[in-house]
């Protein structure tokens, strides 16, 4: 064996795994054919959000706002400047020299699996007991009729545009989808999204609906129910035929879609590893056919997040490295869609909870009662826990940085953290974090002020007379 490790990809879950295993003192190689960091930090979760950034900049200056009014003036190539440069001051942390500091032998080649415990990079052969594979993703690309044929773009390289685009026209109604449309709009593009079936179709209805309205007052023109039939060139740049007949035209089309495991190159029969149109098939405890081959993050079927692909990481280096058990768990698993509002979700929606559990209790706060929303004049929005007796089964927050908000549910939800304590924190005034507290205070309200607690107060004051 040439090592203790192989981990072949260098995104989210590659990175921690194998940084995770060298610390414990085993040999380990990194296998990486592409970028360092993955599609999270060159195509992915770093640039949309330095573009959603600059995209909120440009829709201050549009209006008047609590008094003040701003002008704006969208410079895209110093907009594609801040990308770049969140970017290279992100990377160091994904570099080949952190990691080799650590005790990784990064090794900057494509990898093949020649049988169980084999794999072939570049010129060389490495053959380890225990194989790691996170290579990640790509966009999905939909059958439509003439799009093979047709430009388009998807995240791997709408950042790299060298010019605004005068219509975009997006694909698909998911986080992506919306989050970009809602950008370029406020950066002065004209868009208009398609989507199929329901846009934020697996979020809570009255949360992704508050996201919608807001998309269309920035000027989305949203065609939900209708799907694209065919795609071509036109005279401004690609049309997008309906099915009614009618044609959108627009200077460039983002694809949306979704995204599919990136393992074609892998040759995973090789090694006899099952996989299938969603991906490498795995465990609970990520292990594939072959028990010696873990594969994590969104090479595998199941949720695709940057922060599940660190999961998943740090759950396979304590197997492997130490030999404790890492079953994942979802039931806490966070996930933030960052238009303007944000909409956060843990754990089950209202709608699923109804489904699986039967009879729920849901508790609501608005952002209209919280004090920082109501000074701040952006009173958009609420927080839903859902629970069914003492136990949270989920929690939406749509709302300025709901994504923020989730870290106490998630302590909660894992039994790391009470309502009651949440409840009767000491929150610093005025935040927004104040309506998780009293969210959490409301769960508990009949019981703090119920019948006996009332009769025991009742009793304190005669005895005190």
């Amino acid at each position: 064996m040439t090592h203790d490790v192989i981990v072949i990809g260098a995104g989210s879950a590659g990175l921690t795994a194998a940084g995770g295993l060298a610390m414990f003192g085993l040999r380990v190689a990194l296998v990486e054919g592409g970028k360092m960091g993955g599609e999270c930090l060159n195509t992915g979760c770093v640039p949309s959000k330095a573009l959603i950034a600059a995209a909120a900049r440009a829709q201050a200056g549009k209006r008047d706002s609590l008094g003040v009014a701003l002008a704006a003036t969208v410079d895209w190539a110093g907009v594609r400047g801040h990308i770049e440069q969140a970017i290279a001051t992100i990377a160091p942390h994904d570099s080949p020299e952190r990691f080799e500091a650590m005790g990784v032998e990064v090794i900057r080649e494509t990898a093949r699996f020649r049988d169980a415990h084999t794999v072939e990079v570049g010129e060389r052969v490495l053959q380890a007991p225990r194989i790691v594979i996170a290579t990640g993703s790509q966009p999905a690309i939909p059958p439509i009729e003439g799009l093979a044929e047709t430009p388009f773009l998807t995240n791997e390289t709408l950042f790299a545009l060298d010019r605004l685009p005068s219509h975009l026209i997006v694909l698909g109604g998911g986080a992506v989808g919306c989050e970009m449309a809602q950008a370029f709009a406020r950066l002065g593009a004209r868009v208009t999204l398609i989507e199929a079936e329901a846009a934020l179709a697996r979020e809570d209805a009255e949360a992704a609906g508050l996201v919608l309205d807001n998309l269309r007052g920035d000027g989305v023109d949203l065609r939900i129910g209708t799907k694209a039939v065919r795609v071509g060139a036109s005279r401004t740049g690609v049309s997008v035929t309906l099915p009614e007949g009618e044609v959108v035209d627009g200077s460039h089309l983002l694809v949306a879609t979704g995204r599919r495991a990136y393992i074609a190159s892998l040759d995973l029969d090789a090694a006899d590893v099952r996989h299938g149109a969603d991906g490498i098939v795995v465990d609970d405890y990520r292990r594939t056919s072959q028990r010696h081959i873990y594969a994590i993050g969104d090479c595998r079927a199941g949720p695709r997040l940057t922060h599940v692909a660190g999961y998943e990481g740090s759950l396979v280096v304590l197997q492997i490295a130490l030999g404790l058990p890492g079953r994942v768990d979802w039931r806490a698993t966070p996930r933030a869609i960052y238009t303007d509002p944000e909409l956060a979700q843990i754990g089950l929606t209202e709608a699923e909870a109804r489904a699986q559990r039967g009879q729920i209790e849901v508790t609501r706060e608005d952002f209209a009662h919280n004090d920082r929303a109501v000074t701040e004049g952006n009173t958009r929005g609420f927080i839903k826990v859902i629970r069914r007796g003492g136990n949270v089964l989920g929690v939406t927050i749509v709302g300025t940085h709901a994504g923020e908000l989730l870290l106490s549910w998630s302590q909660i939800m894992t039994g790391k953290a009470s309502t009651f304590a949440l409840g009767s924190a000491v929150i610093a005034y005025p935040t927004r974090s104040e309506i998780g507290k009293a969210a959490a205070f409301a769960v508990w309200e009949p019981k703090v002020f119920g019948a006996w607690p009332r009769r025991w107060a009742r009793l304190l004051a005669r005895l005190r007379r």
